[in-house]
């Protein structure tokens, strides 16, 4: 089993994080997720608490002699919950792939709360479980290294991408309170 752990400052308050992470796919740096369903949500009435279950359609780019080894596809499937609670300022969501789940398990966990230094930026952490199937004993930990590269990798892309969203929300905030502006100067 390997571990992944990684915390990134984003320079948006919580509220701004939040509502940009329902938008976060498609974006061009994370162009291998193709879809996201959203399969149930749900406010707990007496928590507040937002429950939300999505379904995450990926194209995933795998040797092919893999593929025929191992009789997998492109696409794959993730399933993702999460609990937003507005009261304690933190979404927590939680991911696991089910495509080719018993070759190998990525189990993450991510969260975003208030930053404890600076309330009008958000704190993003991350971290996951690779594992592989006892089919694979042999080779887990080359399966697991490279998968722990991977994933180290589109980790990064993914904040990459999901700060473009954030800047470009941003803007869009902007030039709609500029238009308000321009709007309440000629009336």
């Amino acid at each position: 089993m390997k571990f992944f752990q990684a915390s990134h400052k984003f320079d948006h308050s919580w509220a701004q994080v939040t509502a940009a992470n329902w938008m976060k796919y498609p974006n061009e740096q994370c162009p291998h997720v193709v879809a996201v369903d959203v399969l149930d949500r749900y406010v707990d009435p007496e928590t507040g608490i937002l429950h939300t279950e999505r379904l995450l359609t990926c194209n995933q780019s795998a040797p092919a002699l893999v593929l025929k080894f191992l009789g997998g596809s492109t696409v794959s499937y993730v399933r993702e919950t999460s609990e937003l609670d507005p009261k304690t300022k933190k979404l927590t969501m939680k991911t696991q792939n089910l495509t080719m789940c018993n070759v190998l398990k990525i189990n993450e966990t991510v969260t975003y709360t208030v930053h404890p230094q600076d309330s009008s930026s958000t704190m993003f952490r991350q971290e996951a479980q690779i594992m592989t199937g006892s089919a694979l004993s042999r080779f887990s930990s080359y399966i697991e290294d490279f998968c722990l590269t991977r994933f180290r990798d589109n980790a990064a892309v993914g904040r990459a991408g999901f700060e473009m969203v954030l800047e470009k929300l941003k803007a869009a905030r902007l030039e709609a309170t500029q238009q308000l502006a321009v709007a309440a100067a000629q009336a």
